[in-house]
């Protein structure tokens, strides 16, 4: 039997393929039997350039269900696929070609699909095992060079099964697709869930709020970043009447203010679903479908998932084996086995800790520990502080060279405000190595594509603030 992931999901498909697979803006849908077609013409496509089973592919194109078809063909074929985000400049790219040397490199999906619109569609999928390579999904890259972390069929398929499952979907449900796809966010979450229920999803090539909020009329469950859900706040058409239709909304790729969670159920009156993970892993935690979802948290971890706090203290680096979690890094052989302990965890460069109920709360990651002073800061809680302010939308807390203490503890944030009355505020609630030396506001704070602060571009702008 083979372990292909497109056998997997192929099989979930709507028993009747008229049935939509992709509903677009203005009406027109695609439905599963055409996709399934699509898909097959290009896997044949593909097989008939000369890609082999284990070749990679690499794909930079603006979302569209075209990127999809190819995604699932990669697949079919046995071959490697490389997802690049369409923002990403030449040299960038070249790096990334340098790196994984892919036997295809697409940058226009449409007219590789119209080249094979009149070949016969491939039905066989490619045998794979569980532990043959399935996906390449490259880091960012904040911290140094980019590193390509290898996902399994095995992983893929042990992930979304769980995701399923945690999550109550049904053919029932109809799943709003905002996400872009070179992420594993949207790419895998939120396209794997969708595909072995065999439900339609409301397909918007892009997060607009009047269409998201159009969109809900029809949808039953939506996956967002935390950016998603402020903006819909922002809009008056937000309301208890526009999400009546939903049972389920699901945020991640970014921390969820827990002002934002709140203002959320207040006006669309639904808790939402935070949940934890990343590249190497996929999703990690969740909160529960059924049972309370606290602010703040991001749950408990998936069934098969072993995780736990390295370091012996209460608060400190979280470290995970299990099922989903990746294979290693790209042709970087010593820097996985640097990110693995002994006994075969991966260390995650997330800080957190585990309350008595088993819930895992996520203080930021391990290179934003600032010490201060022989002090250890972890940002996140005077982040929690400084986002409860007047004028505050949201903020960032770094730490920044100082002469006397190392690093000196530095707040940014987006909003308007008075400096001293800030810091001020903070130095009645904080110890005095926590509280912020300096305070900069921001009309936004800098984001990568998945709503992240990009904390390392702002300790590269503010290097010099205390020399």
């Amino acid at each position: 039997m083979s372990d292909n992931l497109y056998d997997l999901l192929a099989l979930r498909f709507p028993t009747d393929r008229s049935r939509p697979c992709f509903q677009l803006p203005g009406g027109a849908a695609i439905a599963y039997g055409d996709f399934e077609t699509r898909i097959g013409r290009a896997a044949a496509a593909l097989r008939s350039a000369g890609v082999q089973p284990g070749d990679r592919v690499a794909l930079q194109v603006e979302k569209s269900v075209e990127a999809v078809v190819i995604y699932l063909a990669v697949l079919k074929v046995g071959a490697v696929f490389l997802p690049l985000n369409a923002a990403y400049t030449e040299a960038e790219v070249n790096y990334f070609l340098k790196d994984a040397e892919p036997a295809l490199f697409l940058r226009d999906a449409q007219a590789f699909l119209a080249g094979a619109a009149e070949l016969p569609p491939d039905l066989q999928a490619e045998r794979r095992a569980a532990g043959d390579l399935a996906a390449i999904i490259y880091t960012s890259g904040t911290t140094g060079r980019s590193k390509g972390a290898m996902l399994t069929h095995g992983a893929l398929a042990a992930n979304a099964l769980a995701l399923h499952e945690a999550w109550g979907f049904t053919p029932d449900d109809v799943l709003l697709h905002a996400l872009p796809i070179f992420h594993v966010h949207g790419l895998f979450v939120a396209l794997h869930c969708a595909f072995l229920s065999g439900c339609p999803m409301v397909w918007l090539n892009r997060f607009d709020e009047a269409a998201v909020l159009e969109g809900l009329s029809s949808a039953t469950v939506m996956m967002g970043v935390p950016t998603f859900y402020t903006r819909l706040l922002a809009h008056p058409g937000l309301t208890r009447e526009a999400t009546a239709h939903m049972r389920l909304f699901i945020s991640g790729s970014a921390p969820l203010l827990e002002s934002a969670f709140e203002a959320f159920e207040a006006r669309a009156g639904h808790r939402i679903l935070e949940r934890y993970g990343m590249s190497e892993a996929v999703i990690i935690t969740t909160n529960p479908l059924e049972g309370e979802r606290k602010p703040g948290s991001v749950g408990f971890p998936l069934p098969g998932v072993d995780l736990r706090i390295g370091g012996g203290e209460e608060t400190g680096v979280i470290e995970i084996r299990g099922p989903s979690v990746f294979s290693g890094y790209w042709r970087m052989p010593e820097k996985t086995a640097e990110e693995f302990t002994a006994d075969g965890f991966f260390i995650t460069g997330d800080v957190g800790r585990l309350d008595g109920d088993g819930r895992l709360w996520i203080s930021g990651r391990a290179k934003d520990l600032i010490i201060s002073g022989g002090y250890n800061v972890y940002p996140k809680e005077v982040e929690l502080l400084l986002d409860e302010q007047p004028g505050v939308r949201e903020s960032a807390v770094i730490g920044i060279p100082h002469p006397d203490f190392g690093e000196g503890v530095v707040a940014v944030v987006e909003g308007q405000g008075n400096e001293a009355t800030l810091i001020a505020a903070l130095r009645s609630r904080l110890a005095g190595y926590k509280t912020p030396k300096r305070v900069i506001f921001l009309d936004a704070l800098p984001r990568n594509a998945m709503g992240k602060i990009q904390k390392a571009l702002l300790r590269q702008t503010y290097a010099d603030l205390f020399r």
